[in-house]
């Protein structure tokens, strides 16, 4: 048996012009909304790697990226498999909010914070959306 790693993963809660964030629904989770992320690329840098999964995804090029957080999932029944991830999580801006979703986006929103939290999130979306909101202005 080959040894087994945990996955490191990025994704964003993105912001558009109009304030709003953007949420997605994908089937990897079980028909819950998230955010548009994915797997780090060998020899990928963090950033480098969330700027490629938005393009791939929703066709969004962000800027005023930062850090938010790092959240865990090992064997999280809200996704489709069991994994164990590492989610390295960051807010970031977009110029633009017209979407260019890919086969992995089912719907997507642009909601207030607040508004998203009545969606049926995944719990990592939670939580970050939950600290966004924290956030001094």
């Amino acid at each position: 048996m080959e040894p087994r790693y945990p996955i490191p993963t990025v994704g964003a809660l993105v912001k558009g012009p109009s304030g709003r964030v953007l949420i997605v629904k994908t089937p990897k989770w079980r028909g819950l909304w998230g955010v548009p992320g994915g797997k780090i690329e060998w020899g990928e840098p963090l950033e480098t790697a969330l700027q490629r999964e938005f393009r791939e995804e929703v066709g969004l090029e962000l800027f005023g990226i930062r850090f938010a957080l790092l959240l865990e999932g090992v064997f999280d029944p809200q996704f489709y498999k069991p994994q164990h991830f590492l989610f390295i999580n960051y807010y970031a801006q977009s110029r633009v909010e017209a979407i260019t979703p890919n086969e992995e986006i089912l719907e997507w929103a642009w909601v207030s914070p607040e508004e998203a939290l009545g969606y049926p999130l995944n719990h990592i979306t939670r939580t970050l959306i939950e600290g966004y909101l924290k956030e001094p202005a």
